[in-house]
């Protein structure tokens, strides 16, 4: 079958990678894709966002499956925009609906979802411009550190935590007021804080029943020790060390089930990846946050650790039959770390060369920033590569990634050297 996969990051490109093992799959093309899809498919030079751009290549290449990686067509609507055309009605598409993609897309319908289904996360109160008084006073009866979200998408950037209770009511003035992330915070949830240790916890569903995928943890600071300004991630490892398996039934049983239960309950169409960042506190697991897709760079270690047939998987989601799957994984480790540009997450530079791709031995390198330039490729983005190892623990494995990428170079690289140091 040939799939279209929408995206251009380092998680296209891993699931490009995944996806073209299988004995079913005849063709990916990757809409716009990156210098490495480039390389192992054919990129198409469109946005994801213009659904009619979409169904014109759909159309031309004789496409049997489409594939959404990021979370804005989904939470714009591809999914209904299909099922609502009669041309492409048959493709099945690989992702949530507009009102399922909500989970993601509105921080105040996930809350009311994991309320009303009794899943665990930390209790929070929604407040508008309208209400900004009644949110400082909601303010004043919690413990600091303070947590205020941006109800919409904002590219990663709109989750604040301050120490300081006039700085949160100052802050959610700006947010709700001031509109500092635009439409997306014209709502915020203000919620309480969790002290423990995160990790990513991924599903594959059918809206019915679903499959576990390998946990993984990202690391979302720009500095060392988790310091500095939030990214998209700098590194990832999995599986996690501290996800004993009987904290992995706890998350089970009281956060995937009840979670794929309330789909259900709600009605939601949902097909595809449910993404669900998770916060260890003492012993128990307690949701932080929904996602609709496969996280980036968990992608780049969760696919390397699965050996079942991901496109049968997909398949089995359109078809309603994923209960008769499982899902095979490789005991390894993996790990990878992020190569980004001099300056991200603020200002940076594009347009560099990069070398040493060809001399990597052992280890993955999945292109996230990347582009063709006459026969060079350059950096096109912020994080630019991903390096992927195999090991016996996550050390190993890291310790390869940490040395092939001496072998790779482009103009002010920069990477974290502790992924991993809270393990």
């Amino acid at each position: 079958m040939k799939i279209l996969l929408l995206g251009s990051g380092g998680r296209e490109h891993a699931l490009t990678w995944k996806m073209l093992q299988s004995p079913q799959c005849e063709a990916v093309f990757v809409a716009p894709g990156n210098a490495g899809t480039a390389q192992i498919a054919q990129n198409i030079a469109i946005n994801p966002n213009d659904f009619e751009a979409v169904k014109q290549v759909v159309l031309t290449h004789h496409i049997d499956m489409v594939v959404v990686g990021p979370e804005d067509p989904l939470v714009k609507g591809i999914v209904d925009f299909f099922k609502k055309d009669e041309a492409i009605q048959h493709i099945p598409v690989i992702g949530p609906s507009k009102e399922a993609a909500q989970l993601e897309g509105s921080k105040d319908f996930a809350k009311e979802f994991l309320i009303r289904h009794q899943i665990p996360t930390a209790a929070y109160q929604s407040f508008t411009k309208d209400t900004v008084e009644e949110g400082k006073q909601f303010l004043e009866t919690l413990k600091a550190p303070y947590v205020l979200k941006a109800d919409g998408l904002a590219a990663g950037k709109g989750v604040v935590i301050l120490e300081d209770l006039n700085e949160a009511k100052a802050e959610l003035e700006n947010m709700l007021v001031d509109a500092k992330f635009g439409d997306a915070s014209s709502k915020v949830v203000i919620e309480e804080f969790l002290s423990g240790i995160e990790l990513s916890c991924f599903v594959l569903t059918d809206g019915k029943s679903y499959q576990l995928l390998p946990t993984a943890k990202d690391y979302k600071r720009i500095g060392e020790g988790d310091k500095g300004l939030n990214t998209g991630g700098m590194g990832a490892v999995s599986p996690v060390p501290f996800a004993t398996a009987e904290f992995l039934k706890k998350i089970e049983d009281r956060i995937v089930i009840p979670t794929v239960e309330g789909i259900k309950k709600d009605q939601l169409d949902y097909k595809g990846f449910i993404f669900i960042g998770i916060i260890k506190v003492g012993e128990d697991p307690f949701v932080i946050e929904y996602n609709v897709r496969m996280g980036d760079p968990e992608t780049e270690v969760v696919m390397p650790r699965v050996k079942s047939d991901l496109v049968a998987l997909f398949q089995a989601i359109a078809k309603e039959e994923l209960d008769t799957m499982t899902i095979e994984l490789d005991a390894r480790s993996a790990t990878t770390v992020m190569l980004v540009s001099g300056g991200y997450p603020e200002d940076y530079e594009k347009g560099k060369v990069i070398t040493g791709i060809e001399q990597v031995e052992d280890s993955i390198v999945f292109h996230a920033g990347t582009a063709l330039k006459e026969d060079a490729i350059v950096t096109n983005g912020g994080r630019v590569l991903a390096v992927t190892s195999y090991g016996n623990n996550y050390d190993e494995a890291l310790k390869k990634s940490y040395q092939n990428i001496d072998k790779l170079n482009f103009d002010k690289i920069y990477y974290r050297k502790d992924i991993g140091f809270d393990l």
